[in-house]
């Protein structure tokens, strides 16, 4: 065999297939995104060190950054256990919160009648401020991660319930009818026109039961608890520690935006056709 018989190898590779191309389009706006807003933080932290500095505000008021982040990382055991039982807590509530307004929105929605004799009966127990109704579930079920969750799934379902009930009765009754014509059955109206449509309307409420889940279980936490961020705030306050709790305030500010972080995200991925800002 020659070596003019020897063909030359062809080059396949697509245009931008290179290792340049390693990272698509969507992960490289996901990178620059997670920089910007490392960036920011950067900036949040230079800004709040400067400011303390040079105004001379007394720590006990607010504390350097870098004191509460050193304080953090004296004891950062005790920041991550009251961090991941708060979140547990937080999230039991939600969850459950979520799967029962849903659920109950649907059957007020379905059946007249039901809404009319029990949704007054939720908005009555509304009306009872979170601590009250806080001292009671401890009473029943002591001071455990069950009591936690029972609260914050007590100031959770409501909202859902609430907007549920809203979306399902903002469909547009023409698509109803258009869909009944075409012989579609209640369920198929349900899980194919009245469920997706108020799916934005849903997630609204899930965006504002993320932040009331963690107020339930930071103040179920109060009651007596010996792990938690709740934990950790009064026990900084009894002590007038204000580094202690300022550290404390940040790590409930780091649960709240990753729980949020994390609905949105769901969001979007679910209501790709629209999802409310």
């Amino acid at each position: 065999m020659t070596a003019s018989s020897v063909s030359a190898p062809v080059n396949t590779a697509l245009p931008g297939s290179g290792p340049r191309s390693l990272f698509g389009p969507c992960v490289r706006g996901k990178l620059i995104r997670v920089a910007q807003i490392a960036a920011a933080l950067a900036l949040f932290g230079l800004a709040w060190e400067a400011i303390v500095v040079l105004f001379g505000i007394k720590p006990h008021y607010v504390p350097r950054l870098s004191l509460i982040l050193q304080a953090v990382a004296a004891t950062p055991q005790a920041y991550i256990d009251g961090f991941l039982r708060t979140m547990a807590e937080a999230l039991i509530g939600f969850a459950a919160g979520a799967v029962f307004g849903v659920t109950v929105g649907i059957a007020f929605f379905r059946m007249r009648v039901l809404r009319d004799m029990v949704f007054p009966l939720f908005v009555i127990s509304q009306t009872i401020p979170v601590i009250a109704f806080g001292a009671l579930i401890v009473l029943w079920f002591g001071n455990t991660l069950l009591a936690k969750a029972v609260i914050a799934f007590y100031v959770t379902f409501f909202p859902v319930t609430v907007n549920t009930l809203v979306g399902l009765n903002a469909i547009d009754p023409r698509q109803t009818a258009l869909m009944r014509s075409f012989g579609a059955s209640p369920r198929q109206l349900l899980w194919r026109l009245q469920f997706p449509s108020a799916l934005p309307q849903i997630f609204v409420a899930l965006r504002l039961a993320a932040s009331l889940s963690l107020v339930g279980a930071i103040v179920g936490e109060w009651f007596g608890d010996t792990v938690g961020l709740g934990v950790l705030l009064l026990q900084a306050m009894f002590n007038e520690n204000a580094v202690g709790l300022w550290a404390a305030l940040l790590a409930c500010a780091l649960l709240g935006t990753l729980f949020y972080g994390c609905i949105a995200a769901l969001e979007k991925h679910i209501v790709f056709w629209g999802a409310e800002q």
